[in-house]
């Protein structure tokens, strides 16, 4: 029942998180643009599954346990979701997931990969919207200070009140077990709370940072060549309708 219950919640906070990326791209996005389904599927999948494979490279962290790493999978899918919008970024997140899972498997009872999921979503979101409301280098700025944020806020809340004790009961793992790990590392470590605040609070504002400056840095780079194939992919079609007519 307890698995049960698990997968009954992923599958309920994948559809409830899709729904509100297509919510915000139908009322707020102003710059959508008509990408053929081949197109938007073929790089969705491209940035999904660069981000699969950074995933592979994690950073420890000297003030946290060992299960929390930085990876660089968030870049990736922050570019797919400047460049597609907010649907593709959150199928991206969805799918970063199943390419880790089909290489690596799971090693912390699929409640790491949810977590990663969503609250990578909540990083990605804000962002995303922010960014196609107005579109521009100033827009995705704020948009990605924004997703830090409340990427750090949610993600700490979400790790306090449920991923970490969902984690100790579906793994098998004692809480207190979970709290020693931290208190190893920081003395002051001797709660969740103070697990979450430690620990929880920095990486996130790290990873959220570390994202963002490598995001906005690559994007500029990136987004010309992105959009110079949008011209000619438009050029072929406005001829292509010239020649039927």
């Amino acid at each position: 029942m307890e698995n049960l219950g698990f997968v009954l919640a992923c599958a309920a906070t994948v559809a409830a998180l899709f729904l509100i990326a297509a919510l915000f791209e139908k009322y707020v996005v102003k710059d959508r643009k008509a990408f053929s389904s081949t197109h938007y599927l073929t790089y969705t999948a491209i940035f999904a599954s660069l981000a699969g494979v950074l995933m592979f490279l994690e950073i420890p962290l000297f003030f946290a346990p060992s299960f929390y790493k930085i990876d660089l999978s968030e870049i990736p899918i922050l570019i797919c979701t400047f460049y597609l919008g907010p649907v593709a970024g959150v199928a991206a997140e969805l799918l970063k997931i199943m390419v880790k899972l089909l290489l690596k498997g799971t090693s912390t009872a699929f409640v790491g990969d949810f977590a990663n999921f969503v609250v990578g979503c909540s990083f990605i979101l804000p962002a995303s919207i922010i960014y196609h409301a107005r579109p521009g280098r100033r827009s995705a700025l704020i948009g990605m200070l924004a997703g830090t944020l409340v990427m750090t806020v949610f993600g700490s809340a979400f790790n306090a009140i449920y991923l970490l004790p969902k984690f100790a009961a579906l793994y098998g793992m004692p809480m207190e077990a979970i709290i020693g790990m931290g208190t190893k590392i920081n003395p002051s470590i001797t709660s969740v709370g103070t697990l979450v605040l430690f620990a929880v609070v920095p990486f996130n504002l790290l990873k959220g940072v570390i994202d963002s400056v490598l995001t906005f840095l690559l994007y500029k780079r990136i987004s010309p060549l992105l959009h110079k194939g949008d011209q000619r992919r438009q050029q072929r079609r406005a001829q292509t309708a010239k020649e039927n007519v």
